[in-house]
């Protein structure tokens, strides 16, 4: 079993950067597809990034051309870089180890819901932009 722990999140003005950690230990061989995930107060939890195993990326529509996600395989974390951020992206943010929804990493449409059982969650960093 992969354990994950985030990092990094914290409140910033509107137009700033962040950069997310995800520290990975455990059964790492199993990590073909990572993500990231948010959610805010009173809405479900959504996709904003993902990485496959060959390092292709896919990202939200909500999030192109500002976030960009990585991964040092060495130190098994997962990083996502936050530029020009706005106050929607306030939320609770989530790494995932999606071994149960592989597709999210295979260039299709991406699931409607994340699975909270299947897949291996962290406990989430909070982000909170201010305008």
């Amino acid at each position: 079993q992969v354990r994950l722990v985030e990092s990094g999140g914290d409140s910033v003005q509107a137009g700033g950067s962040l950069r997310l950690s995800c520290a990975a230990s455990g059964y790492t061989y199993s990590m073909q597809c990572m993500g990231w995930f948010r959610q805010a107060p009173g809405k479900g939890r959504e996709a904003v990034a993902v990485i496959g195993s060959d390092g292709r990326t896919v990202y939200a529509n909500s999030v192109k051309g500002r976030f960009s996600i990585s991964k040092d395989n060495a130190k098994n974390t997962l990083y996502l870089q936050m530029d020009s951020l706005k106050s929607e992206d306030t939320a609770m943010y989530y790494c995932a180890n999606l071994i149960y929804q592989l597709s999210y990493c295979q260039g299709g449409y991406w699931p409607a819901t994340p699975s909270r059982t299947g897949n291996v969650w962290g406990p989430g960093t909070q982000v909170t932009v201010s305008s």
